[in-house]
C-alpha cells in the first residue's frame, strides 16, 4: 500500500464526529418516494428515477424547491424516526461515532405537523442508535432565518417542554438579507435557558454576519465561516475565542461557494490556527456523507497526514461532549495514527 493509499484508508477508518448536519438534508430519493407513497403524498415525480434526476440541481433555488418537496412527505412520528435512523445507519458505515444534528421545526409546523411529532421521532431514533450502534448524539433545534423573530419565539415556546432533549439552538436557511442581529432577542432567551448557540454565518453572507454571530448572539460555534477569512481581525477574534468552524467542503462545491476543492479555504483555516472541522451538511443532496468529504479532500486537495489528524481531533474538541468523552475519542484517533507509518 502506497503512502497515499494508507492515508486514504486511515481517513476512512478513523472515528469521526459530525457537527453540521441537517436531518432533512439526508433524504435519499428512494426513501422520500417510499414515505410519500406510504402517506399518500403526491410528488411531482412519477418514479424514483425521475426523483433521482431532480437531485442533479444546478442552483440554490432548485435545491430548496426539492428540499421542501422532501419535507412535505414527513407527516408522522414514524416518518421522522425512519429518516433519522436511515442517516444514523448510513454514517455508522463511515465510522461516525458522534453526531450533532439540526432539525428545522418551523418547516414542519407550517404544514400542521406538531413539534411533539417531530421531536419524538427524531429523538427516538437517536436514542435507539446510541443503544444499538454506539453513536452518541446532541440534538440542535434551528430557527429559520428567512422567517421573523416572532416565529422563532413561538417555536421556542413549543420546545420548552422538551428542553431535556434539546442540546443547543442554531440559525439556518437563506443567509443573505437575514443577519444574525435579526434574532438577537430570541437567542438572548436561549442563552438564559442555558442552551449552547451556533449559527450559519459567512457561507454566502459577509464577514459582518460572522461578527454579529459572535458579538450579538454570542455563538459557541460557527457553522461554515468561510468568508471570515476576508477579515484578519475577525480571524484573530475567532482564534482567540477558540470557536470551532463546522465546514462543509462538498456542500460548498455543490452550491458554488467555491469553484473547486483546490480553492476551498479549509486548508487556509488550519494554517491560520482555526478549529476547522469536516461535515456533510445535506449529504443526500450535496454529493456525499462524511467519508465522501474526506475522500475528496485527500484525493483532490491533497490533504496531508497532519492536516487529517488535526481535522479529526478538531471535530471532537469542538463538539458539545463532556471533556472526558472528547479526550477518549481524541486519544483513540492519535493511537490509530501512531500505528500507521
Amino acid at each position: 500500500m502506497t503512502s497515499s493509499e494508507a492515508l486514504l484508508d486511515l481517513a476512512m477508518r478513523m472515528p469521526k464526529a459530525e457537527l453540521h448536519l441537517h436531518i432533512e438534508g439526508t433524504f435519499e430519493p428512494e426513501q422520500m418516494f417510499a414515505i410519500a407513497q406510504r402517506n399518500q403524498v403526491a410528488l411531482k415525480y412519477d418514479s424514483v428515477e425521475a426523483l433521482k434526476a431532480a437531485y442533479q440541481f444546478e442552483n440554490l433555488q432548485d435545491f430548496l424547491d426539492l428540499y421542501y418537496q422532501g419535507m412535505s412527505v414527513l407527516l408522522k412520528e414514524q416518518d421522522f424516526y425512519d429518516l433519522t435512523m436511515a442517516y444514523l445507519k448510513r454514517v455508522h458505515e463511515d465510522n461516525v461515532v458522534h453526531v450533532e444534528i439540526f432539525f428545522d421545526p418551523q418547516g414542519h409546523l407550517s404544514r400542521g405537523v406538531s413539534f411533539e411529532t417531530q421531536i419524538k421521532g427524531i429523538y427516538g431514533a437517536l436514542r435507539d442508535a446510541q443503544r444499538d450502534l454506539g453513536i452518541t448524539f446532541k440534538l440542535i433545534m434551528s430557527f429559520l432565518r428567512h422567517l421573523d423573530e416572532a416565529s422563532a419565539f413561538e417555536t421556542l415556546e413549543l420546545a420548552k417542554p422538551y428542553l431535556a432533549w434539546i442540546d443547543g439552538v442554531g440559525l439556518d436557511s437563506s443567509e443573505v438579507g437575514h443577519p444574525p442581529i435579526k434574532f438577537e432577542n430570541v437567542f438572548r432567551e436561549c442563552k438564559a435557558l442555558g442552551l449552547p448557540v451556533t449559527a450559519h454565518a459567512g457561507e454566502e453572507g459577509p464577514p459582518e454576519y460572522v461578527w454579529q454571530a459572535i458579538d450579538v448572539i454570542g455563538v459557541d460555534r460557527i457553522d461554515h465561516g468561510n468568508r471570515a477569512l476576508e477579515d484578519i481581525d475577525l480571524v484573530t477574534t475567532i482564534k482567540h475565542k477558540g470557536l470551532t468552524l463546522t465546514v462543509c467542503p462538498l456542500s460548498n462545491l455543490k452550491l458554488c461557494v467555491v469553484d473547486s476543492l483546490e480553492d476551498h479555504p479549509i486548508r487556509s483555516m488550519l494554517r491560520l490556527g482555526l478549529n476547522a472541522t469536516v461535515n456533510s451538511d445535506d449529504p443526500a443532496y450535496f454529493g456525499g456523507y462524511m467519508n465522501d468529504n474526506f475522500h475528496a479532500l485527500v484525493t483532490q486537495m491533497g490533504l496531508t497526514r497532519d492536516e487529517l489528524l488535526i481535522l479529526a481531533c478538531n471535530a471532537f474538541e469542538g463538539s458539545w461532549l463532556d471533556h472526558d468523552s472528547k479526550q477518549q475519542h481524541i486519544n483513540t484517533i492519535k493511537d490509530m495514527f501512531d500505528q500507521v507509518p
